[in-house]
């Protein structure tokens, strides 16, 4: 671990921590349409995840989504712009929380439908292949996708065909209210990597030293042509399922013992940067992040004569 790694890990997961309170804050005012799936609690997977990926590689997103993108180096004004449905957002606030997209960084955007992402980032994969560039996709999925057609149908073709794609599972342990450890009999999803012949890691998600690790040894298998992997990161959602989910289903201990391994308690306590230099990133985010909140409120709504704008179909 070298120091501006380290400060970009901590920039990064703190970066993401700020940023999904202030969304939070703009849900419970009312100033936010739709639902807020907050990723506090798993700042370490995409932290992780996308530091072990280069420029020209593209990622995959979920519902849960607004990580990936901060940690991809999205313009949170941008972003919070979209969240709120304003003109100045990535879609022009058409997209929302759910299908935030960030095409110029190769996010082929969040999914409201669960697992829906998985064949978009097979399809990307096989793109790739097919162009003879030699691009990696990451696709970002929870426990519940797991279970979803999607995830064997896209899996078993990418590994049938050698496809550049790393599948990360980020197991919160619960999809809604269901616990994933009672409609599945393995509870280490990554095995399932054996029934298609691919590696399969099962790691600390809340560790973000260990997932960049990982990351980056399914990224080269996959960028050198030897085909997917799937990286099961263990980590846990500090709020409920979204914003009016009291998350009541979850035993208080269980909540509580999660919280303790906070992936930025756990970051911290290894030392690699001193207080002062932690409260260096802490302020300089904290300003991005009430710059993005202000331009994202002061930014108007689109005109009720572009609905139809930007519509395609066959």
């Amino acid at each position: 671990m070298n120091k501006e790694l380290a400060k970009r890990f901590y920039s990064d997961m703190y970066k993401i921590r700020r940023f999904e309170q202030e969304v939070f804050e703009f849900y419970k005012t009312g100033q936010m349409a739709g639902l807020a799936h907050l990723y506090i609690g798993e700042e370490a997977v995409a932290a992780g995840a996308c530091a072990a990926i280069e420029a020209r590689d593209y990622i995959a997103s979920t519902h849960r989504g607004h990580g990936h993108l901060v940690a991809r180096g999205a313009d949170m004004g941008r972003m919070m712009a979209e969240i709120l449905g304003k003109e100045t957002g990535y879609s022009k606030g058409k997209g929302g929380s759910m299908h935030i997209m960030a095409m110029d960084l190769g996010i082929l955007g969040a999914n409201g439908i669960v697992g829906g992402g998985i064949p978009m980032a097979t399809g990307a994969g096989y793109s790739a292949k097919y162009r003879g560039t030699d691009q990696v996709t990451l696709c970002f999925f929870g426990d519940g996708a797991a279970n979803e057609g999607t995830f064997h149908e896209s899996i078993n073709m990418a590994a049938a065909w050698d496809l550049p794609v790393v599948y990360v599972i980020e197991n919160n342990l619960y999809g809604i209210t269901v616990d994933s450890r009672r409609v599945t009999k393995e509870h280490d999803l990554a095995k399932r990597a054996i029934g298609y012949g691919i590696p399969g890691y099962t790691i600390d998600g809340n560790d973000v030293e260990t997932v960049y690790k990982t990351m980056q040894k399914a990224v080269k298998h996959a960028r050198e042509g030897k085909g997917p992997s799937i990286v099961e990161c263990k980590t846990y959602r500090h709020h409920g399922h979204n914003g009016s989910d009291p998350g009541t289903y979850r035993p208080p201990e269980e909540v509580e013992a999660w919280k303790a391994r906070d992936p930025l308690i756990l970051f911290r306590d290894k030392g690699y940067l001193t207080e002062k230099e932690r409260k260096e990133i802490e302020d300089k985010v904290e300003q991005e992040v009430q710059a993005a909140c202000k331009f994202a409120a002061e930014s108007p709504y689109p005109e009720a004569s572009e609905l139809m704008d930007d519509i395609f179909c066959d």
